[in-house]
């Protein structure tokens, strides 16, 4: 019998929605869970008709983290595992990637996939969604980045507190921590984050991806780093795309957005 598809794609519009699809061992990030990950990030980097991702899981869980039973050398999603390190490395993926991804977190997102929802740019959460970091309790020091992301997000002392204790974070309190956008019901949950699509889809391409890339690359300089790449990439952009008649364009469009809503 064949496995059925590791990652499943949903395509509408500029909107291409990633599910992780190992509803069973709670879309645990198996080697070839990870290759089919990276292989579908990397193709859509590179497809001009996906604006937007949304990424999420299948059944109860966003991602419960590296497969530990695989690990353990219990069991294997029956992927060859084969190719690089790199084959499997969300984290470089991901790392600056050049499109905004929206995490749809259904659910639990525990250790590696804790670290995988802070690589997304937009987090919206089921009120069914847990977050927890338990790499001192498997005995794994954080290799994705949430040793370095989560303290900056929600302060070293609270970051601290749940590294250090591996204990439950609730959808609600990781909302008021303001370490995601917002907590709806699960129902809703697919709604919320395509509606945030499509909002993003309305503004201008090349300048909504050239504001995601500088705000990517401040994320990790300096205030005046950050401030030095923002004003080279406003003087390259003001010379290169805008014009009188595109800014009277689009200050109608705005005017009329303005009056929708």
């Amino acid at each position: 019998m064949t496995n059925p598809p590791l990652v499943l794609l949903e395509r509408d519009g500029g909107i291409t929605t990633v599910t992780m699809n190992r509803p069973d061992a709670l879309n645990a990030l198996s080697t070839g869970l990870r290759q089919a990950l990276v292989r579908t990030f990397r193709e859509l980097a590179e497809d001009a008709d996906t604006e937007v991702i949304i990424l999420t899981g299948a059944g109860r869980a966003f991602t419960a983290g590296l497969d530990l039973k695989e690990l353990g050398g219990e069991t294997a999603d029956g992927t060859p595992a084969g190719g690089s390190a790199a084959d499997t490395d969300l984290g470089a993926v991901l790392q600056g990637y050049p499109k905004p991804v929206i995490a749809a977190i259904n659910g639990f997102a525990i250790t590696g996939g804790f670290e995988l929802a802070l690589m997304c740019d937009i987090l919206i959460c089921s009120s069914a969604a847990r977050f927890a970091d338990t790499h001192a309790r498997v005995g794994i020091v954080p290799g994705w980045g949430l040793s370095q992301r989560l303290p900056r997000l929600i302060g070293l002392p609270r970051a601290k507190e749940l590294s250090l204790t591996g204990n439950f974070l609730s959808a609600e309190q990781a909302c008021e921590w303001g370490m995601v956008n917002r907590v709806v019901a699960p129902e809703a949950l697919l709604d919320n984050a395509r509606q945030i699509a499509r909002d993003i889809l309305t503004t201008e391409r090349t300048t909504r991806e050239t504001v995601l890339r500088i705000m990517n690359e401040g994320w990790s300089s300096t205030l005046g780093e950050g401030m030095a790449i923002e004003h080279a990439a406003s003087r390259e952009h003001m010379q290169t795309q805008v014009t009188p008649q595109a800014v009277a364009e689009r200050r109608k469009a705005i005017q009329e957005r303005g009056r929708k809503q």
